[in-house]
């Protein structure tokens, strides 16, 4: 029997690092968004101003914050175990694997360069000509619909939604997984992306979904 999915598509911020990217970095530079957070979950601003808020007390806390700076505190973003073994694994059954996320690009391209990941796609930051940020940016993922950048994953891998597999942990994750063949909850944070999913897998290490995924195959 031939393999039955062509493509998976990887949430990163609580899948493939143990914590949020974004509050990594406010943590190692000593700052606080909690009043952001709460603002955009009751939805009183967008995403935009939420990334230009975060983003903002970053430069205030350390004027001249270049390029160098942030790569050196995402360097130090804990991971969860097995991603190589999973993404190798995944490529070796012909099956694509790809980032879907709306952390920061930086950590997800540093993602897809050490493990091998066929692409991906986050929140990228605009630096000057000296590398110091900027303030601006690009989403290349919606966090109020990450379906939409999967379904571009899927028509750029030449596949279709019941072809891919969607692992994602929280309620921003829901809609990525729309319409998707199988669709993980790992280590799941709410109950919404729990029931968006097929199946709930909590463990400290990413390879233990290799058994739903490949176990699926040989149905």
């Amino acid at each position: 029997m031939g393999v039955r999915y062509d493509l998976m598509v990887f949430d990163m911020d609580g899948v493939l690092t143990k914590r949020n990217t974004w509050g990594h970095v406010h943590d190692e530079m000593g700052v606080n968004n909690d009043d952001s957070m709460n603002l955009f979950l009751e939805g009183k601003i967008d995403e935009n101003e939420f990334i230009r808020r975060d983003m903002g007390m970053w430069m205030k806390k350390q004027p001249g914050f270049s390029r160098k700076d942030l790569l050196h505190i995402v360097r130090t973003t804990p991971l969860i175990g097995g991603i190589q073994e999973t993404v190798a694994c995944l490529q070796y059954n012909r099956i694509k694997c790809v980032i879907c996320s709306g952390g920061l690009e930086v950590a997800a391209k540093m993602l897809a360069e050490e493990y091998g990941f066929d692409g991906y796609a986050a929140v990228e930051f605009e630096f000057d000509e000296n590398d110091v940020m900027t303030g601006g940016f690009t989403k290349h993922t919606d966090l109020e619909d990450k379906g939409i950048r999967t379904r571009e994953f899927i028509e750029e891998y030449g596949t279709t939604p019941e072809r891919t597999i969607t692992i994602g942990n929280s309620f921003t994750d829901a809609k990525m997984m729309d319409g998707t063949g199988l669709k993980i909850a790992f280590n799941p944070v709410d109950d919404t992306v729990i029931e968006a999913s097929d199946v709930v897998v909590r463990s400290d290490n990413i390879s233990d979904i290799l058994d739903i995924i490949l176990g699926d195959e040989k149905e």
